[in-house]
C-alpha cells in the first residue's frame, strides 16, 4: 500500500484532492451556520478540527432597514415634493447670477433647508443610524 500511496502523490503531484463532503440533517446545518456566525462554513469547519484561528469575515447589515413605515413616508415625502427640481433650479440661478435674493426667497430657502432636514432625520432614524451632525 505505500508504494501505491507513493505512486498517487507522483500523479498527483500540483492537484488538489477531491472535496469532501458531509451530509448534515437541516437542524445539524442551522446549528453549524449559527456556531459559525457568519464565517464560511468549510473555513469554520477547518478552524474547529485544526485547532486554527477562524478568519476575519467582513460584515454587511443584511437588514439595513429599521423602521420600513418611517422610510415609507420619506419616500412619499420626496415624491410629493419637487425638491429635486427646484433645487437645481436654484443652483442654475445661482451659477448665473440671476437669482434674486429677497426675504421672500430666503424664506422659501430656509423652509426648504428645514424640509430637507426632517426627510434626513427621518431616513437616519429609519435606517437605525445615529443621527450625526445635522
Amino acid at each position: 500500500m505505500t508504494n501505491t500511496r507513493h505512486n498517487f502523490n507522483k500523479i498527483a503531484k500540483g492537484k488538489r484532492e477531491a472535496p469532501f463532503s458531509l451530509r448534515l440533517s437541516f437542524e445539524e446545518r442551522a446549528k453549524l451556520e449559527a456556531a459559525a456566525n457568519g464565517v464560511p462554513l468549510a473555513a469554520y469547519i477547518k478552524a474547529k478540527l485544526f485547532e486554527g484561528d477562524l478568519p476575519q469575515v467582513r460584515r454587511r447589515n443584511t437588514n439595513p432597514v429599521e423602521d420600513h413605515q418611517a422610510l415609507g413616508r420619506v419616500l412619499a415625502a420626496l415624491g410629493r415634493s419637487s425638491l429635486s427640481s427646484n433645487l437645481n433650479q436654484l443652483a442654475r440661478a445661482v451659477n448665473t447670477g440671476t437669482l434674486p435674493v429677497h426675504p421672500e426667497t430666503e424664506a422659501e430657502l430656509m423652509s426648504a433647508c428645514h424640509e430637507i432636514k426632517a426627510i434626513r432625520a427621518e431616513l437616519v432614524r429609519a435606517l437605525g443610524l445615529s443621527g450625526g451632525a445635522p
